[in-house]
């Protein structure tokens, strides 16, 4: 590259904030020197010259290089940079002539402003107003990948200058990636296919008798808030249809199991939408795709567990419940069967919007108490963690309890209509 007087590099994690042209006041060799102690190559000056490249080819199978790559050797290479002087851009033309030329100069935090560095102070150790280069080198959080947005405040500059960027590329106008577009209108489109079909045939089977309109849905949930009632276990109990003689109670061990069932769900739901959302979106619609498909693939999981749990319950009464009969039974057994079929779906949605709520709730607690730092920010969202898995443990066992009863007194009710229609 000898045919350039001076050559800026910047790493892809960095962003210009303001002008960098003082850079090219820089001799032969100009980097920033981090808390380390060492010299950070994700910015640099370099005055190409031959010489240097062939003594550094030389010396590259010999000087040991920490990182295994060019920053290590580069260390190795320059290993009197820590006391090499502080790059001045303002120094008279007059002293520049004058002066030796440095072999090399160490870049103020101005033109390599560590984000991790923010992170632990919550501001810039320098003035940003004067900020120049900002470095994302924060481990895995690159600024590029949606959800680092909700977790590092510095991220917003680099959202917001990609969302002013004109076409000049393809795929650079605004931010979007245009090979993810069409991806992601089909991401958005199929948990709402799949929900439609799931209910559809839920209606065709019968499962849990889910047949009320979604206008019941609300008035059933309106008379829960207004009477303050919790629906509690006894609650399907009291009503149920199965014969006094041979009660059948709920299993001791469904509650655990339950409790075990829906937090692997969860995990399998969240490992899913980790993997099928891209990372290169923007971070309200990387947001949303991760709650959509998360929700709907816990639904569908944890739907089908509890699906199985209400089919056990109509096996066990198939072995325990002496088949018996009466017109009035069938009759009261019908209106018992639709009101526990209401019940038992409103309380699936009291549940489900709960979690909904807490789920939306728990990493939004920083934003809505204004907190910028990164280590308050997670454990207010371990405070929220915390009360979400308290009440997805107690909504499961409970849901996985109604749904067992529910499963008993359905199969009662059949075979109190089969007994009358003989």
């Amino acid at each position: 590259m000898t045919n350039y007087k001076k050559v800026v590099y910047l790493d892809a994690d960095t962003i210009v904030v303001k002008s960098i042209e003082d850079l090219f006041k820089c001799e032969k060799f100009c980097a920033n020197l981090k808390h380390s102690e060492r010299l950070n190559s994700g910015v640099m000056v370099v005055e190409p010259s031959e010489a240097v490249f062939n003594d550094m080819m030389s010396k590259v199978n010999t000087l040991p290089s920490y990182t295994g790559g060019d920053q290590g050797f580069l260390n190795s290479y320059y290993s009197d940079f820590p006391i090499a002087h502080v790059f001045d851009p303002n120094i008279p033309q007059e002293v520049l002539k004058v002066r030796p030329v440095p072999e090399m100069e160490r870049l103020s935090t101005l033109y390599n402003a560590d984000v991790g560095l923010y992170m632990l102070a919550n501001k810039w150790m320098v003035d940003e107003s004067e900020l120049r280069v900002i470095h994302y080198k924060l481990g895995p959080l690159k600024p590029w990948d949606w959800w680092t947005f909700w977790l590092l405040k510095p991220v917003d500059v680099w959202q917001n200058v990609g969302e002013r960027l004109e076409e000049t590329l393809p795929g650079t106008g605004g931010g979007k990636n245009p090979n993810d577009e069409l991806l992601i209108k089909f991401l958005f489109l199929l948990p709402f296919c799949v929900l439609v079909c799931y209910y559809r045939s839920f209606l065709h089977t019968g499962g849990f008798l889910f047949r009320t309109s979604l206008c019941n849905h609300i008035r059933h949930l309106y008379f829960i808030i207004r009477s303050s009632g919790t629906v509690a276990y006894s609650g399907v109990s009291s009503s149920s249809n199965i014969n006094v003689n041979n009660p059948t109670k709920v299993p001791v061990y469904l509650g655990g199991i339950s409790v075990f069932v829906c937090f692997m769900a969860v995990v399998v739901s969240l490992g899913i939408s980790i993997t099928i959302v891209p990372q290169q979106v923007m971070p309200w619609t990387g947001l949303f795709l991760m709650y959509e498909w998360t929700f709907t693939i816990l639904f569908l999981l944890f739907g089908a567990f509890l699906h199985l749990i209400y089919q056990q319950g109509r096996r066990i009464v198939t072995q325990l419940t002496p088949v018996s009969a009466d017109t009035d039974l069938f009759n009261s057994d019908s209106k018992k069967d639709h009101r526990q079929a209401s019940s038992c779906d409103i309380v699936s949605w009291y549940y489900g919007l709960g979690m909904a709520f807490l789920a939306i709730v728990a990493p939004s607690l920083p934003c809505i108490f204004g907190i910028t730092t990164l280590f308050l920010r997670l454990g207010l969202m371990v405070v929220g963690g915390i009360i979400l898995a308290s009440f997805m443990t107690y909504a499961s066992e409970h849901l996985a309890s109604r749904s067992f009863l529910k499963g008993c007194e359905d199969r009662d009710t059949t075979q109190s209509r089969e007994c009358f229609l003989c």
